[in-house]
């Protein structure tokens, strides 16, 4: 009757210890154990020993099933991960809208503060160059004449119709523009010929004046428009960099939604054009395999048994289960 009750209880014993030393095994020692010049068998213990092949297995089962393109692209061009990269849109631009800070400060979190100097001054430069370089070979200042000259003409056809006006109260003219007033008190004084000479005259002047003025303005641009447009530029930017986040998203709704909408584009081409070339690049299997290799084993050690400390211990009562049972079978063959 006794021994129906100690072999049970031996066999379980033993079980649970064998089965608690051969997990224990699977670790330790880490390292290579010597008795007078001979290797102790077992040591390392068999993690150890083939850290570096379960390394790059590990590294290639994961990249192989579960990192590879079709899986993460199927996951990250997902309803679910684009309806959070666009609430994170959302979020993001109705925090600027409400950002007090100034677009310099705002780009301090990411570049240091002499970076955003130069570059401001950097894109002033070259953005001064490109104006300047269109209105050297442009013809600007061709246009601005005319639209000077066109604009006086303007001016004195109201100029005209007031004098028209006058000279028709005063019983010469019958009201108009300027060349119909001019003409028609002209001829009242001087007959068709004076009129026709006067018209000519004044239609003349026209031509020259706005050549004159198209070569002066030409010559100042070619003289001073680089300092005047890196003058503004410059002013442009700085004031542009101290404006506040808020007030530079004012009223930007369709120029944020815009934005919101390249972002997007912009994720997913890159996700189902870029992915391959950037897992090939990472190279997942390598990193996994490298990272595994640098771990201490101790490191490593703690880590599997967090992650299965359940699942190793169910296999240590599993070999005391085992063990009884055993004891108990083992008593009825005495």
């Amino acid at each position: 009757m006794i021994t129906l009750v100690v072999a049970p209880l031996v066999g379980s014993v033993i079980g649970y210890i064998t089965n608690d030393i051969a997990i224990r095994m699977l670790f330790r020692p880490h390292q290579a154990k010597y008795i007078l010049g001979h290797k102790v068998p077992f040591t390392p213990g068999i993690i150890p020993k083939e850290k570096g092949r379960i390394a790059a297995s590990v590294g290639g089962a994961i990249s192989v099933n579960l990192m590879n393109q079709e899986v993460l692209e199927k996951n990250l061009l997902s309803e679910s991960m684009l309806a959070k990269i666009r609430e994170a849109l959302d979020q993001y631009f109705i925090t600027q809208q409400h950002n007090p800070e100034s677009l310099r400060v705002y780009l301090e979190h990411f570049l240091e503060a002499d970076d955003i100097t130069q570059m401001a001054e950097k894109g002033g430069d070259d953005l001064t160059e490109v104006i300047y370089k269109k209105l050297d070979r442009s013809d600007v200042g061709d246009k601005i004449a005319h639209v000077a000259v066109a604009h006086v003409m303007q001016k004195m056809q109201h100029f005209g119709k007031g004098f028209g006006d006058k000279l028709a109260n005063d019983g010469i003219g019958h009201g108009g523009g300027f060349g119909d007033m001019i003409g028609r008190g002209i001829r009242k004084l001087f007959g068709q010929s004076g009129a026709d000479v006067a018209s000519q005259f004044i239609n003349a002047l026209a031509e020259p004046v706005e050549n004159a003025l198209s070569a002066n303005i030409n010559e100042m641009l070619r003289n001073n428009s680089k300092e005047m447009v890196g003058d503004i530029i410059h002013s442009e930017l700085k004031n542009l960099l101290d404006r506040p986040m808020s007030d530079i998203l004012k009223d930007k709704k369709e120029d944020i939604q815009r934005i919101k909408d390249s972002v997007m584009s912009l994720y997913c081409t890159t996700i189902k054009e870029r992915l391959p070339k950037i897992l090939e690049a990472v190279d997942i299997s390598q990193i996994i395999e490298t990272r595994i290799n640098e771990m201490d084993m101790d490191e490593a050690e703690k880590l599997i048994l967090e992650v299965m400390k359940k699942e190793l211990r169910a296999i240590v009562w599993l070999g005391a289960g085992l063990g009884f049972l055993m004891g108990f079978v083992n008593c009825l063959f005495l």
